[in-house]
């Protein structure tokens, strides 16, 4: 009689969760996440963290960030190029000062070169950062805030920004370029944008 060996069902990394739209962080909270990984000296965090912010990248491209990516030579850009995996299609970002200075500290720290993808694994059979990795370090940050950990993802980083720039602009165009969004009503349907946010828009409008 062959012995025959099930095969497992697939089970997700995040079976069990709370699955959707994840809120975007407030201003309050990125600086909360922030203070605390400087006073932590978590160098790498702290440039994950706010390349995450700044780049508005899927957890999937920015864990797959290279240097070459975002620096030429010893000069960090800002501004960079990435091809979203999910797309296809390239989107341009900014790299803040703050931004900047981080990765820079954390090149320095890590003996990073070109070659080299910015945020290494400590797990050999991989060459940097999985997303489930990534979740669980965005886990930690939101845990310390004592945040609904069901209620924020690494998406809420992706939202954080555009959702910000949104509510001050109002420009939606802007907020589509950025995520390298292909239609309008995609970036509509991401910023959760409701009836009271037109009103809003059509009221401060006097014809």
């Amino acid at each position: 009689m062959n012995n025959i060996i099930a095969k497992q069902p697939y089970i997700p990394w995040n079976k069990s969760q709370i699955i959707g739209q994840k809120k975007p962080l407030k201003i309050s909270h990125i600086w909360g996440i922030r203070i605390r990984l400087e006073l932590s000296s978590k160098i790498r965090d702290l440039a994950l963290f706010n390349l995450a912010l700044d780049s508005k990248l899927r957890g999937c491209d920015l864990v797959a960030v290279k240097v070459s990516d975002i620096a030429h030579g010893h000069r960090i850009l800002t501004r960079a190029t990435v091809t979203q995996r999910k797309t296809g299609n390239p989107v341009q970002f900014e790299i803040t000062s703050n931004t900047r200075k981080s990765i820079q500290d954390w090149i320095n720290k890590a003996d990073l070169k070109s070659n080299d993808y910015l945020f290494k694994s400590r797990i050999h059979d991989s060459e940097h950062l999985s997303v489930r990795q990534y979740h669980r370090i965005f886990k930690g940050w939101v845990s310390d805030l004592n945040l609904d950990c069901s209620l924020y993802g690494t998406h809420s980083l992706r939202r954080t920004k555009p959702y910000l720039i949104y509510k001050k602009t109002k420009n939606l165009r802007v907020v589509q370029l950025l995520l390298g969004h292909k239609k309008l009503e995609s970036t509509v349907r991401y910023l959760g944008i409701e009836v009271d946010d037109a009103l809003e828009i059509s009221e401060a409008i006097e014809v």
